[in-house]
């Protein structure tokens, strides 16, 4: 008996091992976009999308890449790439390497007059503890945030050097398997940067909250002035 209890518990202890080891697998992956391989100060090139951007599926106009552009962007075509900060073109947001989602004309069809969206993806565990996505971005077209096909409300809620910080409430998908999907909807050639994304256990504020404190900002910064 006392032989069976000790076979019973060794063996939960590796399934419960297994399946922590399984969560971890099942995480969301890169999304400060730091685990390329690649130099940040490279020639501008094409490479594979698993080596310029590991655990994301990179789809232009709807159809799967199998490749990006490398410190490098195009003149209209539609395209994504992963910039280094050695790169000639746009400093990066934060870190050695920025994402950039550029819509444009469908590479497939380039003398078509319309325009194709850019988007990453990936299917990952969204933490138990998750009530808000955030991330950094410089955006000159409109775009699209979305867990599962469901559009968040993006609020910014602060501006830095070179970017808009935004969130959304995601607490309704807190501990659930999604597909996080990032997109710069079809539009004339632009170039949409995205970087250090984080799953936060703190909540985002209300709207009016944000204008409040966006409104104080602004009434200080004109006192200073006035005093000056």
């Amino acid at each position: 008996m006392r032989i069976n209890t000790i076979k019973n518990t060794l063996l939960m202890i590796l399934l419960l091992l297994g399946r922590q080891h399984s969560y971890s697998q099942d995480s969301f992956v890169n999304l400060d976009f730091e685990s390329t391989t690649l130099a940040p100060d490279g020639s501008p090139s094409t490479v594979a999308t698993t080596v310029g951007l590991p655990g994301w599926t990179a789809v232009i106009g709807g159809v799967s890449q199998s490749t990006i552009l490398y410190n490098d962007v195009t003149l209209g075509n539609a395209s994504i790439a992963i910039l280094g900060s050695g790169n000639s073109l746009s400093p990066v947001i934060e870190g050695q390497f920025t994402v950039v989602l550029q819509p444009g004309r469908d590479p497939l069809h380039p003398v078509s007059p319309n325009h194709v969206s850019a988007s990453i993806s990936q299917v990952g565990l969204v933490p138990a503890n998750a009530q808000s996505i955030q991330f950094k971005a410089s955006t000159f077209s409109s775009f699209s945030v979305s867990l599962d096909g469901q559009n968040l409300s993006m609020i910014p809620l602060g501006t830095g050097q070179n970017f808009t910080l935004y969130g959304a409430d995601i607490s309704a998908f807190a501990g659930q398997f999604r597909t996080l999907a990032i997109t710069a909807l079809a539009a004339p050639n632009t170039t949409d940067a995205f970087d250090s994304i984080v799953f936060s256990p703190q909540p985002i504020p209300e709207p009016s909250v944000v204008g409040l404190f966006a409104f104080g900002a602004l009434l200080l910064g004109q006192r200073l002035h006035k005093r000056q």
